[in-house]
């Protein structure tokens, strides 16, 4: 049977079997200013080159490319696509910039992608280890590297978007305000802060015996909840969902009553895992999402389920994403390390 032990969540000697975990996560803050700050030269060339004419069209690839058109989408004067298969678009050309995002630099699919590019004579941006396939492929006059070392997904991101912020296609980005809110969330939820004032412990504590239902109201906060219940499935092997409003009412709707008398450990029916609702806040106001978060907690009162609220509130849109994104990891962490098995 498992069953979660929160005692290890300040136990020296648990910590320190996850110390490696923790302390990448801790260094989330540090990775941004290094990839930024090891791009900045490449940077500058790759705005050197648009700055003769704005694009048609930006086409995104690569693992985070839906990342990009959360942010772009309402600020891009110019269409965007998200496309992250291994082509691209028929209409693609000359007129158009593809930004790839390769942070592990071997993905076949994304080096297929950049080759095309060129091929084709788009204007290609590609962030990506130096030495890597996908650099290699990244050939032509057009083509600007934007050189990565960490394999970190959202420093990678936050590069590409300084880019994209100096050849205005896209919202202001700071690389600064956004390694300062993982910076925040490092030192509000690490491993040294006990239980009664660490945010992403008590988390953890609240999703011991539950399945997880993570929404989140703007694009933003509804991408980080997405990767939060990723990295909870991940660490704990447990269901966990994460969706729209109207696909999570119905799993609200239909928890059972709470039964006070069952005893988890004698009467397996009655110890079955519910759900929590878990609301990540990045304090968007949208009449339409806070509609439905009052559905969501109304739904969550009536049938007696558990809500955790997750807040963010740093300076800018991707910053308060970052927040949201890590203060969930580090509570899926902290659930990897409270479970054990009898």
């Amino acid at each position: 049977m498992t069953w979660f032990d929160e005692s290890r969540l300040d136990s020296e000697t648990a910590l320190a079997s996850a110390d490696l975990r923790l302390r990448y996560l801790a260094e989330s803050g540090s990775r941004v200013r290094r990839e930024v700050s090891g791009a900045a030269d490449a940077i500058a060339e790759a705005v050197g080159r648009a700055a003769d004419s704005r694009p048609r069209a930006v086409i995104a690839g690569g693992p985070d490319s839906r990342l990009l058109r959360a942010v772009l989408e309402p600020f891009c004067p110019v269409p965007f696509v998200a496309w992250p298969n291994p082509s691209l678009p028929g209409w693609a050309g000359s007129l158009d910039l593809v930004v790839v995002l390769a942070p592990d630099g071997s993905d076949v699919g994304a080096a297929s992608a950049v080759a095309e590019a060129a091929r084709r004579g788009c204007q290609v941006v590609v962030a990506c280890p130096p030495e890597s396939q996908v650099a290699e492929h990244a050939t032509g006059r057009w083509t600007t590297v934007l050189p990565t070392e960490t394999r970190d997904q959202l420093a990678t991101a936050v590069t590409v978007l300084s880019f994209l912020h100096q050849v205005d296609l896209g919202p202001v980005a700071t690389p600064d305000a956004v390694a300062e809110a993982l910076d925040d969330v490092a030192i509000s939820c690490g491993p040294r802060r006990d239980i009664s004032i660490n945010p992403a412990k008590m988390l953890a504590i609240a999703l011991g015996d539950a399945d997880p239902v993570v929404w989140g109201g703007s694009v933003l906060a509804a991408r980080a909840a997405r990767r939060v219940a990723e990295s909870i499935r991940r660490t704990s092997g447990r269901a966990a969902l994460a969706g729209d409003a109207e696909h999570l009412l119905p799993v609200l709707e239909a928890t059972r009553p709470r039964n006070v008398f069952a005893d988890p450990f004698s009467d397996p029916a009655g110890g079955d895992r519910r759900p929590v609702l878990v609301i990540l806040d990045d304090g968007a106001d949208d009449p339409v999402a806070l509609a439905q978060r009052r559905a969501l907690e109304q739904a969550a009162d009536e049938h007696q389920v558990r809500v955790e609220y997750v807040e963010a509130e740093a300076e800018g849109e991707v910053a308060r994403y970052a927040s949201l994104l890590l203060h969930g990891t580090y509570a899926a962490e902290y659930l990897r390390l409270g479970l054990v098995e009898d």
